[in-house]
């Protein structure tokens, strides 16, 4: 039987979980509410509240799994991507336990572990399937070939669609994080009432930097004629953009379903909570006649227990890494 402990802390989640086999005994996560205050995540504040929450954290995960330390295989940890500072917590707290209790450690890749969320619960993809990972930070078409063996055949080149979600609803006055009350408005709205550009890119490849400046001048425009403009219409815009950003994700998808020929597609990342790309990933299924495969809500947003299923994998595989390991802010599949 094998127990892991895994610590999530690539931005602002502080999260432990523990998984016993491949069942996951406990998921706990600390939200940072200090960065709302900022309209955004600041880094420094991150790491200073990871300090705050992991020993708790942990402690909170341990009591509820019923799992003492003495009984843990092995520690895992998120390396990258993600802040620097952050993942330095996780890392430093997964090394000194491992190293205190004499068992293996485990780096885990956050943005796979996305993907592997797809195998807490049922139903489960089967290989190979396409999985569009979307977050704040990333944009990516994954190939998943098994476990530990994907491959990124499409992603952005300059911004990620989360990040175009919350700067958009930012533009338009939203609070952060804007991109889940984006996601409230739009179900109110007109998703034809403003047409915005779809930016086309070769290949597979992604770009959301255009439709922010499309929305600002789209709106700037707008208010010179009726201050009041935003406020009016807000359910009308949301849902504008919330259109555009899913269709410029939906075309890509599509394309890379056709040639690779897969019709078991899934979604993973924070942004794939978003009820809109939700709906229509679905009705794009039924015309297509794909299998599609959505986490649930508290396995999309970070989450310690998509690392815990990750390192289950790699435990299997043996592969563990060295105690002089450091965190990679910019880390690769």
């Amino acid at each position: 039987m094998c127990t892991i402990l895994a610590i999530e802390s690539s931005c602002d989640e502080t999260s432990a979980a523990l998984i016993q086999n491949s069942k996951i005994l406990a998921n706990i996560v600390a939200t940072q509410q200090v960065h709302h205050q900022w309209g955004g995540v600041v880094p420094e504040l991150a790491s200073r509240a990871h300090q705050q929450h992991i020993v708790p954290v942990v402690h909170k995960a341990l009591q509820e799994a019923n799992i003492t330390k003495k009984e843990l295989q092995a520690v895992a940890f998120t390396r990258g991507p993600g802040l620097l500072g952050a993942l330095l917590v996780g890392a430093s707290f997964a090394k000194s336990l491992a190293l205190a209790l004499n068992i293996p450690l485990i780096d885990v890749n956050h943005m796979q572990a996305h993907i592997l969320a797809h195998f807490i619960d049922d139903p489960k993809p089967p290989f190979p399937f396409l999985c569009l990972t979307v977050s704040g930070g990333h944009t990516q078409l994954v190939l998943v070939q098994d476990y530990l063996k994907m491959e990124i055949i499409g992603e952005t080149i300059d911004d990620a669609v989360g990040e175009a979600f919350d700067k958009t609803a930012k533009i338009m006055g939203l609070p952060y994080p804007g991109g889940p009350l984006l996601d409230k408005w739009a179900k109110q709205g007109d998703p034809k009432a403003f047409p915005f550009p779809i930016s086309e890119v070769p290949g597979l490849n992604f770009s959301f930097s255009g439709i922010k400046t499309a929305v600002l001048y789209f709106l700037q425009d707008r208010l010179k004629q009726d201050p009041e403009f935003i406020q009016n219409n807000l359910a009308d815009i949301s849902a504008s953009i919330q259109h555009t950003l899913i269709e410029m994700l939906l075309r890509k998808l599509r394309k890379a379903a056709k040639e690779t020929n897969i019709s078991h597609i899934a979604i993973a990342g924070g942004v794939s909570a978003n009820s809109g790309l939700r709906e229509a990933l679905q009705q794009e299924a039924a015309k297509r006649k794909w299998q599609v495969y959505i986490p649930a809500l508290a396995y999309c947003t970070d989450n310690a227990a998509m690392i815990a299923m990750a390192a289950h994998y790699k435990y299997k595989a043996g592969e563990f890494c060295p105690q002089d390991v450091s965190p990679m802010p910019r880390m690769k599949f």
